[in-house]
């Protein structure tokens, strides 16, 4: 059984930063790709970025460049994403998301195609940034 564990949220203060983890398990396919992604205010899920076991890593073309790193363990065990820099307008719900096998629903959502494709998701971890 696929599951996906997120942790790492928590309050901080604008300009600070947090490293959010992915903790991945169940998968028996060779090829998965696994992803970040936000909610905020009710907003769409939005995409920040995906890594693929293909070596393939991508960020989504609204994400700021360098404030976001995604990064993972040798393993794929554990996922991670960097947040430095942040601002109020972060604040939010961060979900873990992966699909394997085929990966394109997720390269899509990620770009901002919707999220429906996505197979599985982690129950989310909250991000409060003050100002």
């Amino acid at each position: 059984q696929v599951e996906l564990v997120e942790s790492g949220g928590g309050a901080v203060q604008a300009g600070g930063s947090l490293r959010l983890a992915c903790k991945v398990s169940g998968f028996t396919y060779s090829r998965v790709c696994i992803g970040w992604f936000r909610q905020v205010r009710g907003d769409e899920r939005e995409g920040i970025g995906f890594l693929d076991t293909d070596g393939t890593k991508r960020y989504a073309p609204s994400i700021e460049k360098g404030r976001f790193t995604i990064s993972k363990e040798s393993d794929w065990m554990t996922l991670y994403l960097e947040m430095n820099n942040l601002k109020p307008e972060d604040s939010g719900t961060y979900y873990c998301a992966a699909q394997a096998a085929v990966c394109m629903g997720l390269m899509r959502a990620i770009q901002g195609h919707g999220v429906d494709p996505v197979d599985y998701w982690g129950q989310g971890t909250q991000v409060t940034v003050s100002s």
